[in-house]
């Protein structure tokens, strides 16, 4: 017996029953919400076309009498696979017109299966997350629960391996945050989205704590000042340009190298800008992200946690077409001091640089590491700790470049000098280079000298003088500090030809342990 008309109807009718199009009234509702549905923001992140669904007919459990009616369409969650820019990715999209967004026994299925197949074949995984993840119904009955499922286990094994990119559309919290938290690039739609380990009604059963959904989880809370998502755009358009501006400085997976583009931008180019960025008095702040504009491939630079820790920059950019990852401090921001939030930031970045293979360019103005109850209340010891880690066992090409100062831990940090093999290290001439800052030091080492002085405020003076003339770049390159003291007008030149001479992975894994154990 063939296919019969009657066959593909029935087909067609199941498959119209659980789409959009079949959905008249859970579709107009959330787009009230001014949102996309699951399918739409999938048509919105992918190539034209390109979406192929995965188990869109399948049905929820129902083998309780608590299940035995629910409505679920696709089990509440829609998987498949599709290409951005020309590139295959995996993607995961929460349904909340379906019970809110949660994910049954089935559709949890549909999830690891999808993972499974982004393991297998190295592919990226994008998940759209707007709901309650585990459904609660299907959780009360220890049949199912009992298990685990191993959808952790899955981003366990996924993380450093493939690019894992996520937004939150919605409420997110409990299971989409868990879930997001394994993602390598985590974003949120501001004004409505929230993230959290639980929402309003479960801290006051739990508490008794009196709060609303924004202050809890929203942007300002997770993105702007807690950075546990790396930005918060407007609108979900944009969401899904900056997940697709990502993945497109990263290879599929840490088996390949990053795509190259073509570059138009000389390399040759002199930004006369530089010269002049620095200002003469060293207590005057500037603006570190213009350096970066000014160095890198024109229009490429893209900034990750741009609102959070402010006085850390982490970025992607590319130098003659190749991507790069950059670090760099900002003296706009507290001075561009190192605290523990900015530590965690840059220390993040530098893993994910090393797990896919983009080198690391510091650009360093640091005066130094936070001291004080407060900063000890933070665990800054242990964060600035993690920081270092992270850059002692990166395998990729490490350079930097001194702008201003280099004070104490805080340039070991920074990537500084000669402390982690970096593979280059230049100066400006504005550098300044030394254990601590010139007034600790005096307040400190030399605090009887001029106290005890005739004239204090003179001896102190002329303590200063002869402190700041032994911290220039040039005694810095006497003894092999820094490879050379470079015109900031070279810089581009001068990265770039380091970079034609760098392979992938040049730095030698170690010694033949298991593994290492962060700090934090």
């Amino acid at each position: 017996m063939g296919i019969t008309e009657e066959h593909l109807q029935r087909v067609a009718a199941k498959r119209h029953a659980v789409s959009d199009a079949g959905r008249e009234a859970a579709v107009a509702k959330q787009r009230a919400r001014g949102k996309l549905t699951a399918r739409e923001r999938i048509t919105a992140m992918l190539d034209p076309g390109s979406f192929r669904e995965l188990g869109q007919l399948v049905e929820p459990m129902r083998d309780t009498e608590l299940t035995s009616t629910l409505d679920a369409p696709a089990d509440g969650v829609v998987t498949g696979t599709g290409t951005v820019d020309g590139r295959p990715v995996c993607i995961i999209s929460d349904d909340f017109t379906v019970l809110g967004g949660s994910v049954g026994v089935v559709g949890g299925a549909k999830v690891e299966h999808l993972l499974t197949r982004a393991e297998k074949y190295g592919l990226p995984v994008i998940w759209l997350q707007e709901g309650a993840g585990h459904r609660i119904q299907d959780g009360l009955d220890s049949r199912h629960f009992a298990s685990a499922g191993p959808i952790f286990w899955h981003l366990s094994r996924l993380s450093g391996w493939v690019p894992i990119a996520t937004a939150i559309l919605g409420p997110g919290y409990a299971g989409p945050t868990n879930m997001a938290a394994f993602a390598d690039f985590r974003i949120m739609r501001r004004g409505h989205a929230q993230m959290g380990i639980g929402g309003p009604a479960l801290v006051r059963a739990a508490t008794g704590e009196e709060i609303d959904t924004e202050t809890l989880g929203g942007a300002a809370m997770q993105a702007d000042a807690q950075g546990v998502a790396d930005m918060a755009p407007d609108t979900e358009e944009e969401c899904f340009a900056a997940i697709r501006r990502y993945l497109d400085f990263l290879p599929r997976n840490a088996g390949e190298a990053p795509p190259v583009l073509p570059c138009n931008d000389p390399v040759e180019r002199r930004a006369e800008a530089l010269a002049d960025l620095v200002p003469d008095n060293p207590r005057r702040a500037y603006d570190m992200r213009k350096a970066v504009e000014l160095v890198f491939d024109q229009d490429s630079v893209f900034e990750t946690k741009p609102t959070h820790a402010r006085n850390m920059v982490t970025a992607f950019a590319r130098l003659e077409g190749r991507p790069v990852a950059i670090i760099a401090n900002n003296p706009m921001f507290l001075a561009g001091m190192l605290d523990a939030r900015a530590a965690e930031k840059a220390a993040r970045h530098i893993a994910i640089a090393d797990a896919f293979g983009l080198p690391l360019f510091y650009f360093i103005d640091m005066p130094g590491i936070f001291v004080g109850s407060g900063a000890e209340k933070t665990t800054l010891g242990l964060r600035s700790a993690k920081m270092l880690y992270e850059l002692g066992v990166a395998t990729v090409p490490r350079y930097s470049v001194m702008v201003r100062k280099g004070y104490g831990a805080g340039y070991y940090a920074m990537n500084g000098g000669r402390g982690f093999k970096a593979d280059g290290t230049w100066a400006w001439p504005t550098s300044e280079l030394c254990a601590m800052s010139i007034e600790t030091a005096l307040n400190v080492a030399y605090a009887r000298d001029w106290q005890n002085a005739p004239d204090p405020a003179a001896r102190k003076a002329e303590l200063e003088a002869d402190i700041r003339r032994n911290l220039t770049p040039l005694r810095a390159a006497e003894h092999f500090g820094v490879d050379d003291v470079i015109d900031p007008r070279d810089t581009r030149a001068v990265l770039a030809d380091a970079l034609r001479h760098a392979p992938l992975r040049p730095h030698e894994g170690g010694p033949p342990k298991k593994r290492a154990i962060s700090p934090i």
